[in-house]
């Protein structure tokens, strides 16, 4: 029970790699959060955390949106009277390649993946640098990292989700902080089940034999190193960039 009474906020939390992180917090004792833009989901997640003894509760809410953001933040603190650990997990694709890319699918994809977390974390800081205590933790992806091809507006987003957290981690150190990103290679999730199966087709093979261990990531995998950066067993590690990949990248 690594996370035993703390309170956890993830947003984009209702399926794939957000799901599997707030399941993981609950069996680490932790009060959640769920955060998404589809309500039945969000609720089926409260439902299954209940019925692991957990406790949760279900925010609608766009995180591209201050206001709304800011009404995730406060359902931890109405409900459970603070908040510890901060999961930036939503994020969106638009992918196209850049010539026939519209500005709308650029701007939708930074808003939600990058101005999202600044909305959130910005929330999140008010309260934690009271208490002086806190773990955020970003959710970027090896787009971000390596490129790839038809996601210029998604690599750029999560390029800047690492740049973020690296200039934050050394402004918020002081006030007992930490705050990190994990960068997910190819996992199996309904986002990348979307990608069109030409392009899988080539991928996913170059991919599981790329991997150490020849196969795709789960969420799970994800989920494992989420919960030890939000435990305090991540105390000295703040500032860094994990890349979850199967040794792939």
């Amino acid at each position: 029970m690594r996370l035993n009474g703390k309170v956890a906020v993830v947003t984009g939390s209702a399926r794939g790699i957000g799901r599997a992180i707030t399941l993981a917090f609950a069996r680490e004792g932790a009060n959640l959060v769920i955060n998404d833009v589809h309500a039945e989901k969000a609720n089926d997640v409260v439902k299954e955390i209940e019925s692991l003894g957990g406790k949760a509760v279900a925010v609608v809410a766009d995180v591209s949106v201050r206001e709304e953001a800011e009404k995730i933040i406060d359902a931890a603190i109405d409900r459970f009277g603070r908040i510890d650990i901060l999961v930036n997990n939503a994020g969106i694709t638009r992918d196209a390649l850049f010539l026939k890319m519209t500005e709308e699918d650029w701007d939708k994809v930074m808003a939600v993946n990058l101005k999202g977390v600044f909305h959130c974390t910005k929330a999140a800081l008010k309260h934690m640098v009271e208490r002086k205590y806190g773990k955020i933790i970003t959710i970027s992806s090896m787009a971000g990292v390596s490129g790839n091809v038809g996601q210029t507006n998604y690599g750029a987003s999560k390029a800047g989700v690492i740049g973020f957290t690296l200039c934050l981690a050394r402004e918020m150190a002081k006030h007992g902080i930490n705050i990190n990103s994990i960068c997910p290679g190819f996992i199996d999730t309904e986002l990348t089940r979307a990608i069109p199966e030409k392009v899988k087709s080539t991928m996913i093979p170059f991919l599981q034999y790329r991997a150490i261990n020849h196969r795709l990531g789960k969420p799970e995998d994800v989920a494992t190193v989420a919960v030890f950066l939000a435990s305090d067993e991540s105390s000295y590690i703040t500032g860094e960039v994990i890349k979850v990949t199967g040794g792939a990248f």
